[in-house]
Parts: C-alpha cells; structure tokens; sequence
C-alpha cells in the first residue's frame, strides 16, 4: 500500500534528488511528488526582495499541492525545498490547512540541541541573510543564545548547475574547511548541498554537520505519521 502524499515544491531544479534521496531513505513508504518552479530563485535574486506577488505564487503553489490527491489518498504535508523563501512559505501555512514546512526549520531545531555556535553555509546568496535571521529567531523563541556565522560558498551552486558535482562538493569542502574553527555544529543550509556532507565531514573532523533534507523528512514523518494526519494548518515544527 503507498503511504501518505507528500508534496515537495522546489524553486531549484538541484533540490529534487537530495529531497527524494532522503524520503527514501528516512520514509521509503511515502509517496512524494514535485512541484518545480525554476523562475522562482531567478525572481527572487532579480528583485532582492520578498514582495506580495511572490508571496500569492506560494499560497497557490501550497494551494494547488493542497488540492491534489491519487497515489497515496488526498496531500497529507508540504516541504518546501527552497531556503530564501522563508516569509512567503509562512504566508502559504497560515492558508493552508493540513502540515507546511519550511526547508531548515527541522534542521535549526537539531541544531539548536547540539550547541550555540553555529556555522551555517548556503550556495546561494539570497539565502545567507534571511536563514540567519530565521535560525536566530528561533533560537530566540526557544529562550537560547548563540552565535551564528554564515558563509557563501561562492561558485558552488554555479558548478553544479554546469553538472561539475565534483567541484561544488570540493569548494564546499574547501570553504567549510577554512570557516569551522571554534563551532559546535555545521549547518549546510541548501538541498543541494547536501551530497557535499561527506567531504565536508572529512575536512571538519569531529565537528557534527547537518543537512537540511534527512532532517526535513523526519520532521514531515513525525507530523504526519504511519497512517496520514488530520488536515489541519500546522505551525513551525519542533526539534528533529
């Protein structure tokens, strides 16, 4: 029998395999399905800004994956996979009535039990900003201090995009590398990063690194559980 349905709505096409990846590892039994708007990172960068007409393309895109059903019975949750979106995705949440998720959030609240100074690294410059201050607030929201230090791995995310994986796992590596002195944890804050961890945990040694889509799909498993949950709308999920 196929599990719950699961929506994955991406604004980069380097974000489908590593969400897939880790539903089949973490959750075999979900049936998930994508949703890709490649336009959206394009926009985004182009306009610098979160704007209203942004935030309607995400309360429709939540609404449209809300809506379906077929494999897996009617859309039990929707993971968002893109990292500069953070504001429209809540806008999306509070219209939608069965569980949202942010693409960090699971992965903030791992990191926020392991210690308080976090290294967090993005490939894609939009990201940099806004995750930091979302990892802030939530740490707020916990009552925890820490100390976050975010860095860009330039020419990553462009490499991998030409389809040189190798060179982006290793610049990520390099740059990572040469930042993580002195922290408790590392975040790789981007989907796509995420086939980066093993030479990222070569470089850092002991130093424990996250990737955003395993501990998203074990957020989206607990919401949802075995057997589907109710459709209800659902705020920022816990730890991971």
């Amino acid at each position: 029998m196929t599990g719950p349905r699961i929506a994955l709505i991406h604004a980069l096409e380097e974000s489908v395999a590593p969400a897939r990846a880790a539903f089949g590892d973490v959750w075999p039994g979900a049936y998930c399905f994508d949703l890709l708007d490649t336009s959206l990172a394009a926009d985004r960068a182009q306009a610098g800004r979160l704007d209203e007409a942004m935030t309607r393309r995400f309360r429709a895109l939540a609404g449209y994956a809300e809506a379906t059903s077929g494999c897996g019975g009617s859309t039990a949750a929707i993971l968002f996979t893109c990292s500069a979106f953070g504001p429209a995705i809540d806008a999306a949440r509070l219209t939608t009535p069965i569980p949202v998720l942010r693409p960090n959030e699971a992965a903030f609240a791992e990191a926020l039990e392991l210690g308080s100074r976090v290294l967090l690294a993005v490939t894609f410059g939009p990201s940099q900003d806004a995750l930091k201050d979302e990892l802030q607030a939530m740490a707020r929201a916990a009552g925890k201090s820490i100390e976050v230090e975010t860095v860009l791995i330039d020419g990553a995310l462009a490499a991998l995009q030409a389809g040189d994986g190798e060179r982006h796992d290793a610049l990520a590596a390099e740059c990572v590398g040469r930042r993580a002195a002195g922290a408790d944890v590392i975040i790789l804050g981007q989907f796509s990063l995420a086939r980066a961890r093993p030479l990222v945990e070569a470089r850092v040694g002991p130093i424990q690194v996250i990737t955003t889509p395993h501990s998203a799909a074990r957020a989206i498993r607990r919401l949802v559980g075995e057997a589907g949950s109710p459709r209800r709308t659902q705020g920022p999920a816990g730890g991971a």
